[in-house]
């Protein structure tokens, strides 16, 4: 079965209908500029492969925007429904029976289970079908232009595979595997998903479906550490909290929310990546439950000098309110 054909059963296999990548409109497109294409070889007698896609109307004015429009819903979509299921699936007593009632969730564990398996799903199917119509663009056009757009589809966030709620959602994979695990009860997840060691330093690998493998490094670059109390910056790059915290220049106290604009990533130099900082909480517990000599100590350690911040911070307080 062709993957137009398989990508359209599965969406249309949906029980709500939700955005996705016009797959077969994207095609067609292509396929006219690719009659209009070789129609102007013919009439020259030669492929000119600087008319497209550089001047060319049919895709500068109607792929790439679609295409642009398509993985935004997309991605927002995926990030809504994945905050969604971790928050139900974190919370505990009235919270969680608030989150059920306000977003009419179910809240059994084989549900939950189930949720998360559809979720990443989509995000893989969506993820290889942006793939295979870039793929398709350059094909069409002798170009590296849909590479190109990729990278730049990438540094607008728009690249469901660098979304920090896959990287919890995979966590949270793992962890229901291992609990299982131990109660006898092991239930059908995402196999290709571990958490790896080489040389003492941890990352997520998953090989999924259609050749897709996505590893994640978990080791901070600030503190060259395995990440503790992990949080993913807008950019996609994880640090330990503390770390992101003292790259931002703000305390422990106000948060990383408090951090300038003007601030960047410490890997990528991107400014303005602290506000939306995601707290990686189900790869925190991963990673308390692997680590636990490393979880321990770097404990001890944090609380020291977050006692160390809250004094300061509420001296300052104080001198400030009797003006010394």
């Amino acid at each position: 079965m062709k993957f137009c054909k398989k990508y359209q059963e599965y969406m249309q296999g949906q029980e709500k209908k939700l955005p996705g990548v016009g797959f077969k409109k994207l095609k067609k497109i292509l396929k006219k500029c690719s009659r209009d294409f070789r129609s102007k070889k013919d009439v020259n007698g030669v492929l000119d492969v600087h008319t497209c896609p550089q001047h060319c109307s049919v895709c500068d004015g109607t792929f790439f925007p679609s295409l642009l429009k398509e993985m935004s819903d997309v991605v927002g979509c995926f990030n809504e429904r994945a905050q969604k299921l971790l928050e139900l699936h974190l919370a505990s007593g009235f919270r969680k029976y608030f989150i059920l009632f306000k977003g009419k969730l179910q809240g059994s564990h084989v549900a939950l289970i189930q949720e998360g398996k559809d979720l990443v799903s989509y995000a893989l199917i969506n993820a290889i079908a942006i793939r295979k119509i870039l793929k398709k663009y350059d094909k069409v056009h002798y170009s590296k232009q849909g590479q190109a757009f990729r990278s730049q589809a990438q540094s607008m966030h728009m690249e469901i595979l660098q979304s920090p709620w896959l990287c919890e959602l995979i966590a949270f994979h793992i962890n229901l595997r291992e609990t299982k695990a131990k109660s006898g009860k092991t239930p059908a997840l995402f196999e290709g998903c571990f958490l790896t060691f080489n040389d003492g330093k941890p990352s997520l690998s998953c090989d999924f479906f259609d050749s897709v493998k996505l590893d994640i490094d978990l080791t901070c670059s600030i503190c060259l550490d395995t990440v503790f109390d992990p949080v993913s910056l807008t950019c996609g790059h994880i640090f330990c909290y503390m770390c992101a915290c003292s790259a931002a220049s703000v305390t422990i106290i106000d948060g990383l929310k408090a951090a300038e604009p003007k601030e960047k990533c410490p890997l990528c130099r991107e400014p303005g990546v602290y506000e939306g900082a995601v707290h990686l909480d189900e790869l925190s517990i991963l990673l308390r439950r692997s680590c636990h000599e490393y979880w321990e100590q770097r404990l001890q350690r944090e609380r020291v000098e977050r006692v160390r911040q809250a004094k300061e911070h509420w001296e300052s307080q104080c001198r400030a309110f009797i003006g010394v």
